[in-house]
């Protein structure tokens, strides 16, 4: 089997879109809707930037995670594959859980006055018991991407051992259609379906368990991801035909989903199904505008790149955590939203590179504890 060429421009947007993702969490502290903690003065101004960025944000990480699992199948067999994601998932999920987000859960049961005392008392004593979060305390919190990512790759890994190996009707037919006019806006039909008709029925809860809305949606990104890279040429030909097109049907998308918000106030099901397409629509048209773009300008390796790119794991796991901590002490001062967002963005890639690059880089035996991959490892 031949190993396929690197795509560093796709190692470039998961280092990009995961930045974005300590930016958007940064931004929950002062948004109208809900998070953990939020800042004793809400900016109704911020919804609509981070609105645009949660439209693709998430779905294009699945699409992307699609896509390195198809580079992971040149280098393993389907045994090799499933056991490789369970150790790189499955064990800092576990670590998280225990060590990183308990944090997180004491700090808002503080801020929200459910509970008395010191960390270690809450660890010792609270942490294990009333089940899980929210109406007890264990949770995985942010890190709810790891068991979603690990089941779609348990589940559909036989799958694309099979498309990865074998020439297949589902992957020529695939080619066939990418080919045509706007032949990449065919996959926003399941989108459509799943949006439409079962997002009423299951809301998102994170949980795995029962959230059937969630699964459905992202397991078909991820599988699309493969299915997109495994078409080669012909994808990313197809991509550079389409860029142009994508960001006016993108920019045209979303500013009618404004519309549809601040005008449109009844949400029967002629409305549901319409914001449905709409977000969908926009959501595939942003993320088809960035793997172009990014073809285009981003894919040529670099030693900034490397390090980035092994390093935005252990980020992940660690900023939603730092930028809590830093949080709950800048929650009730009277400071404006650009020192206490500054701080917080500073602070939050601060202290998570210190802790990666001082600590965890340097300690070998906390590299799989982080999801990290020996240096020459490239898959």
């Amino acid at each position: 089997m031949k190993t396929s060429i690197r795509r560093y421009d796709l190692d470039w947007l998961r280092v990009i879109v995961f930045a974005l993702l300590i930016f958007y969490h940064v931004g929950m502290f002062f948004v109208p809707w809900g998070w953990h903690i939020k800042n004793n003065v809400i900016y109704e101004w911020l919804r609509w930037p981070m609105i645009f960025l949660n439209q693709w944000r998430l779905p294009i990480l699945f699409v992307i995670s699609g896509m390195g699992t198809y580079y992971a199948f040149s280098k393993r067999n389907l045994k090799q594959f499933s056991w490789e994601r369970f150790l790189r998932l499955g064990i800092p999920l576990f670590v998280g859980m225990l060590l990183i987000v308990p944090p997180q859960i004491y700090i808002e049961r503080i801020a929200h006055g459910q509970f008395e005392g010191s960390y270690l008392d809450f660890y010792s004593t609270a942490l294990f018991r009333g089940g899980p979060y929210p109406e007890g305390n264990i949770s995985w919190h942010h890190l709810w991407f790891l068991p979603y990512l690990l089941l779609f790759s348990l589940v559909l890994g036989p799958v694309f051992f099979r498309l990865r190996n074998k020439s297949s009707r589902l992957l020529k037919w695939t080619k066939k259609q990418i080919l045509k006019p706007l032949g990449l806006y065919i996959f926003i039909i399941p989108l459509f379906f799943v949006e439409g008709f079962i997002e009423p029925f299951f809301p998102t809860t994170h949980a795995l368990v029962g959230d059937w809305f969630t699964i459905s949606f992202y397991i078909l990104l991820f599988f699309y991801g493969f299915l997109l890279i495994a078409a080669k040429e012909v994808f990313w030909e197809s991509l550079e035909n389409i860029k142009k097109k994508a960001l006016i049907i993108g920019i045209v998308a979303f500013t009618l989903m404004i519309c549809r918000w601040l005008f449109i106030e009844r949400d029967e099901i002629v409305e549901h199904l319409v914001e449905a397409f709409l977000k969908v629509v926009n959501l595939w048209s942003w993320i088809l505008v960035l793997f172009a773009f990014a073809a285009q300008w981003l894919n040529k390796p670099s030693k900034k790149l490397a390090y980035a790119n092994r390093a935005v794991y252990p980020f992940y796991i660690l900023h939603q955590t730092v930028t809590i901590i830093i949080a709950y002490f800048l929650m009730d001062l009277e400071w404006n939203f650009f020192i206490k967002a500054s701080i917080l963005i500073i602070g939050t890639f601060g202290i998570s590179w210190l802790i990666y690059d001082l600590i965890i880089l340097r300690i070998s035996i906390l590299h799989p504890l982080f999801g990290l991959k020996s240096v020459n490892s490239s898959n």
